[in-house]
This record gives structure tokens, sequence and C-alpha cells, in this order.
């Protein structure tokens, strides 16, 4: 499984939506979206542009799902409706990948409102691609737990925050798992170059870093360095010298 996607700008996205069950089974119940939160990743460094909306989802939330996301019918009841936000949505995640954790939920809500849109909007899949972290997570960590708070745990990050979930804060969350899941651009802060920190802790390559200061070995050193590879060649292959 090829877990380093090779595409240069990712929209790392999260939903919530106004009931609990899972993927299509929820569109079946009449299940609306009423939060999305996106941000952008371009050659595997965030960028510090993002989406952020809440949705008049027209129609009462789940108590339960209100347990989980705060999210009150009473705080979405002057919000725009999905239609009202559509086209600039559409626009943000256009050509892009977007990256969601157990992706097919989200992007099944998706396509559900593109599909109530009058004229009919596009599904998801034929305006971008779409990557699941989940799909990865089990791939790395396979019969382990991996919900995000499990990855954000494992990979040491900081979620205190996520006391409620949120569309955008956890987008902001997965965006340093897969980053750090996958081999991400960070590093520890050891040089004292902080570069800037992102939503969990991590610290970012810095665009105007110092360049690294390459000190080439002298002649005698080469000179030592190829005697000792003509000691090694004598009992045989010198896999230095392929």
């Amino acid at each position: 499984m090829n877990i380093v996607s090779s595409a240069k700008r990712q929209i790392i996205l999260d939903t919530e939506t106004t009931g609990m069950n899972q993927a299509a089974g929820a569109i079946y119940l009449g299940h609306r979206i009423i939060e999305i939160g996106c941000v952008e990743v371009i050659n595997r460094r965030l960028t510090g542009r993002h989406y952020h909306e809440y949705i008049n989802p027209q129609q009462l939330i789940d108590e339960e799902a209100i347990q989980v996301h705060g999210i009150s019918n009473e705080y979405v009841a002057n919000k725009p409706k999905f239609a009202e936000i559509a086209q600039s949505f559409i626009e943000f995640i256009d050509g892009a990948e977007v990256v969601a954790h157990n992706a097919s939920f989200d992007i099944s809500f998706m396509d559900h409102e593109f599909g109530l849109l009058r004229p009919k909007g596009p599904k998801t899949a034929d305006i971008c691609g779409i990557l699941d972290t989940l799909a990865i997570a089990k791939y790395l960590h396979p019969g382990q737990k991996n919900n995000l708070d499990a990855l954000c745990k494992r990979y040491g990050i900081d979620n205190s925050r996520r006391e409620l979930h949120g569309a955008l804060l956890d987008a902001e969350i997965l965006a340093d798992v897969y980053l750090l899941m996958t081999g991400g651009q960070t590093k520890f802060n050891l040089s004292g170059d902080t570069g800037g920190i992102g939503a969990g802790g991590i610290i970012r390559l810095s665009q105007e870093r110092t360049k690294l200061k390459v000190i080439s070995a002298s002649a005698d050193e080469l000179a030592k360095h190829e005697a000792r590879l003509d000691i090694v060649a004598k009992g045989g292959q010198c896999a230095w010298r392929d």
C-alpha cells in the first residue's frame, strides 16, 4: 500500500452531521451536514488556508449527535443552507485530493448534499481525489484502535482541546496525524528553528530557515576511506563500490 500520496494540493476535511448513524445508513434516515471544516496542504506543508462553515440542515439534530459535537438546533438556525455555500465549497476542494478519516462517511454525505442541489451538483470523486486516513492507519497498525484520539496518543499529538468533536479542529488535528503517519514534513525542535507551531504542537520547517552547512571530506580523509575499502574488497565484494 502506497501510504504517501503524490498529490501536490490536499484538503484535510471533516464534517459534522445531524445524526450519528454511519455512512449510507445515516443518509437513508435523512441526516444532513451541519458543519464542514477543511485545511489546505500543498506539497505536504500546511498553507494556513482553511474553509469552515456551519450549515442550517433544515431539520432537527439528533440529541445523541449534539452530545458528541455540541452543535445545537438554535446555533445553526440562522446559518446558511448548504445550497448557499455549495459553490464556494466546491471551488475550495476542486482539483485537490480530499483527505478524511473514514472518508466514506464524509464523502457519502457530501455526495448526498450535492445531489440535493438544483441543478444537481457533481459527485465528489468527479472533482477531486479521495484519500482515507483510516485505511492507512489500519494498514500501519492492524488490530489496534485507529480512531483520531488513539492516533493522537500514538503519535504524540496534543488533542486536549478536543473536548467535543468539531469539524475544523478535527481537520487540523487530522492534518498533523496524517503528516506524521506518512512521514510528514515535520521535525523535532532540536535546533531552535521553530518555523511555526501547528495545532498539534508539531514544529513546521520554516521556509526562511538557513541552509545546512555542507562539510566535504579532505583529500587525506578520502585516501584513508579508499584504503579501508581496499581492505574490505580483499574479503570479497565491496558493496560501497558497486
